[in-house]
């Protein structure tokens, strides 16, 4: 029986990124788990825009999809070329803790008709990120999970749902809002750099963040929300 579970991780100009996410990875192969790793990459040339993109993909042995960049289009590029009955959607910086494999195994044997997110952690465990990581957990056990805590996913599900809107910012928004009542927390935590956080400043990043989703739900054009948050 091949294993279930394809991991998508969309990638712009993050070679440096991928190779310590995909070792977290490894228990997942270890067990099992792990079919197949999709990059789906927002350069159409194929080659990373300079960022040795592929070869990083030849040497971890993944699958490379290229495409324009929006992280919306590269996820449900990457999407259409996974094998996996199942999809894990990640971000190029998000480490899986130790016994996410479990924690995804058993959603997958028990909840087979629902979606899984991780809980959020900030790595360097700070007080301001700790606050942050707190927040987006509530937020998301309110229905609500942003990309950087994964997305676990039946294939059955993500078609049934329409998959992720090919738009440049706000999809994990967008699907999460199409998945609401059928989204259940992963007994795992979703590691994420807090760079961003800390070159802004926690509490601006988090009010932006937060104005941004406002936007977004007034009907903001998600190009224009992207291009501000690049």
């Amino acid at each position: 029986m091949r294993a279930p579970l394809s991991v998508i991780i969309p990638t712009l100009n993050a070679a440096a990124q991928v190779p310590r996410t995909a070792a977290c990875l490894f228990e997942g192969l270890d067990a099992g788990l792990v079919r197949e790793l999709v990059l789906s990459d927002g350069d159409e040339g194929g080659d990373g825009g300079g960022d040795a993109i592929a070869e990083v993909a030849e040497a971890l042995g993944a699958k490379l999809v290229t495409g324009p960049a929006g992280r919306g289009g590269q996820l449900a590029r990457g999407a259409a070329a996974a094998q996996g009955d199942w999809l894990l959607f990640l971000h190029a910086d998000t480490h899986l803790s130790p016994g996410w494999a479990q924690a995804v195994a058993a959603h997958i044997r028990d909840r087979p008709g629902r979606a899984g997110w991780f809980r959020l952690r900030f790595r360097g465990g700070a007080l301001a990120g700790r606050i942050v990581a707190g927040w987006a957990n509530l937020r998301s056990r309110a229905g609500l999970p942003y990309g950087d805590q994964g997305l676990l996913i039946s294939r059955e599900l993500y078609e049934s749902v329409g998959g992720f809107p090919e738009i440049a910012l706000m999809e994990d928004v967008a699907i999460a809002r199409r998945l609401r009542g059928r989204l259940s927390p992963l007994e795992a935590f979703a590691d994420t750099d807090p760079a961003r956080f800390q070159r802004r400043g926690w509490l601006r990043q988090g009010t932006s963040n937060l104005l941004r989703l406002l936007r977004f739900r007034l009907g903001a054009d998600p190009d224009k929300l992207a291009r501000r948050y690049r």
